[in-house]
C-alpha cells in the first residue's frame, strides 16, 4: 500500500525555526529549502510527498503545479486556500493508500482526521525527517570500501598468523 505525505507549506515554514528565519528575508528561499528537505526525505523513504502553498503569498500567483525531484509542489489558485486543496487531495489519495498531513492548523487537523488521514504536527515531521536522515547515513559510508574488510579490522598478530597459513604450501 502506498504512503502519501501532504505538507501544508507555509504552515511548516512558520513552525520550523530555520525556515521561519529564512522567510523573514526571502519567502522564496524558505519555500525552496523546505522542498529540498522533503526531496531528500522522499528519496530515503519512498513516500509520495506533496507540498501545498497558498498562491496569495506567491508573486506570480496561483494554480500551478510542478514536480521537483519527485516531490509535487502545488500553488493554489487565487481565491482557494491550501486547506481546500489539501482536503481534496486527502479525499483522492486516501483511496490509494495511507495519507499523512503535516500541519498545526486545528481546523485542518479535524477535517483530515474525519476523511481518514493521519495528522503529523510540524515538530513530529521534523523528528521523522531527522530520524530518516540518520538512518540513511548508516547505509552510505564516506570511507573506502576496503575499510569494511575483515582483514583490516584484525589485530596485527592475528592477521600475521592468517597470512602465514595462507602462504603455507602443503
Amino acid at each position: 500500500m502506498e504512503e502519501y505525505l501532504i505538507v501544508d507549506g507555509y504552515n511548516i515554514i512558520h513552525a520550523w525555526p530555520e525556515l521561519e528565519q529564512l522567510s523573514g528575508s526571502s519567502l522564496e528561499h524558505a519555500r525552496t529549502r523546505l522542498v529540498d528537505i522533503l526531496v531528500n526525505y522522499a528519496a530515503l523513504t519512498g513516500e509520495h510527498v506533496v507540498v501545498v502553498f497558498d498562491a496569495h503569498q506567491v508573486k506570480q500567483g496561483g494554480d500551478r503545479s510542478e514536480t521537483v525531484d519527485g516531490v509535487q509542489v502545488i500553488y493554489t489558485p487565487e481565491g482557494e486556500t491550501a486547506d481546500a486543496v489539501i482536503e481534496r487531495l486527502v479525499g483522492e489519495l486516501s483511496r490509494r493508500g495511507t495519507v499523512y498531513v503535516a500541519t498545526y492548523d486545528w481546523a485542518e487537523q479535524r477535517m483530515i482526521l474525519g476523511r481518514g488521514a493521519y495528522r503529523i504536527t510540524p515538530r513530529e515531521l521534523w523528528k521523522k525527517i531527522q530520524l530518516t536522515r540518520e538512518e540513511g547515513k548508516k547505509h552510505y559510508s564516506t570511507g573506502r570500501p576496503a575499510d569494511g574488510y575483515l582483514e583490516n579490522r584484525l589485530v596485527d598478530e592475528i592477521r600475521m598468523i592468517f597470512e602465514r597459513w595462507r602462504r603455507k604450501k602443503d
